[in-house]
């Protein structure tokens, strides 16, 4: 076996075959990955939930994971958040020539590692070696299957609904950000990707008709996905400033840096609308799994400047939080 990627890797020939049965096969599972070109699956009845998503992340390595553990956790994530149980994920890698043998096999078990906490099996995938200069190390391209026990977890949004999500905000968008510029004063910051399936699953099995609607708030941040909440719709999202989970060394950053947290993103975060009367109950049972210690309940569906996100802030004022132009940060999933 090589120290390096080299252009044979994905060539189709012995120094594949040698990669996938040694490294790929050895670590992701003899087990669940087929040879064939498809994976043959056994899905229970009843509606699937599929999705897919590809992970370009720099660094590749950062505190609190890699481009492996978060292109499984993920791809998960978006599973759980539409109420499915994950079932399988498939795994297509871009490798740049001259890529580091070692860091390949570290994210390789990353993936196992993710995979097996989370209760997924990657039972296909592909592997192309781009020249050296036309990639960046390592692109992942993750796709998942799910399947529905109860009820997607869509419903209709109400006045009065409560907003809660599951811990602090920004992590890993500024983790992201201190890492890929060495930023000295930024230690202790760590990302907070997580796979949250069965932190989902603990609230969904126990209030299954109390949820109104999940999303995981990865890129664009809190802000966003409220915003995508609201679009069009006859009510509007609150947020109560003094309530917002934002630890001390994100705040600083941000404030250093000109970012607004809520921009910014995360990995390990789900925003939960849900029934007024049963916010306090779904909250208690977040704060028993340790992804979701620090959850919060941190704001409301109000009837005020309808289709818009908005902050009531700690002097009382109300601040408009519109759709960025642009990403404040890129590639940081």
């Amino acid at each position: 076996m090589t120290d390096k990627i080299q252009a044979g890797h994905g060539s189709g020939g012995k120094l594949m075959n040698d990669m996938i049965s040694n490294v790929i096969r050895k670590i992701l599972g003899n087990e669940s990955i087929q040879l064939d070109d498809s994976a043959v699956l056994s899905v229970p009845p009843g509606q699937i939930v599929f999705t897919t998503d590809t992970f370009v992340v720099t660094p590749i390595v950062f505190p609190g994971g890699d481009i492996g553990s978060l292109a499984v956790n993920g791809t998960v994530n978006d599973l759980a958040v539409m109420g499915a149980r994950p079932l399988y994920l498939s795994c297509g890698l871009i490798l740049e020539e001259g890529f580091d043998m070692e860091t390949f096999t570290q994210i390789m078990r990353s993936m196992r590692k993710e995979a097996d906490a989370a209760g997924v099996q990657i039972v296909t995938g592909d592997t192309k070696v781009v020249p050296r200069g036309k990639g960046d190390k390592i692109y992942i391209n993750t796709t998942g299957i799910g399947v529905l026990d109860t009820a997607l977890q869509r419903r209709e949004i109400a006045i009065g609904d409560k907003i809660i999500i599951n811990g602090t905000i920004g992590d890993h968008g500024v983790t992201i950000m201190a890492e890929r510029n060495q930023l000295s004063f930024s230690r202790g910051l760590q990302s907070d990707c997580a796979h949250l399936n069965h932190m989902i699953a603990g609230v969904t099995d126990k209030f299954p008709a109390s949820i109104k609607f999940m999303r995981d708030a990865t890129r664009g941040g809190v802000a966003s996905v409220l915003n995508e909440i609201v679009k069009d719709r006859p009510f509007s999202a609150m947020l109560v400033e003094e309530n917002l989970p934002v630890k001390e060394e994100v705040h600083g950053m941000c404030d250093i840096l000109g970012l607004d947290p809520l921009y910014v993103a995360n990995e390990g975060k789900v925003i939960f609308i849900v029934e007024k009367d049963r916010a306090g109950d779904i909250l208690q049972i977040l704060k028993e799994n340790v992804h979701g210690k620090d959850a919060a309940i941190i704001g409301e569906i109000t009837g005020e400047f309808t289709g818009k996100a908005y902050v009531e802030t700690d002097i009382g004022g109300k601040r408009i939080l519109p759709l960025l132009l642009e990403e404040q940060l890129p590639r940081i999933c």
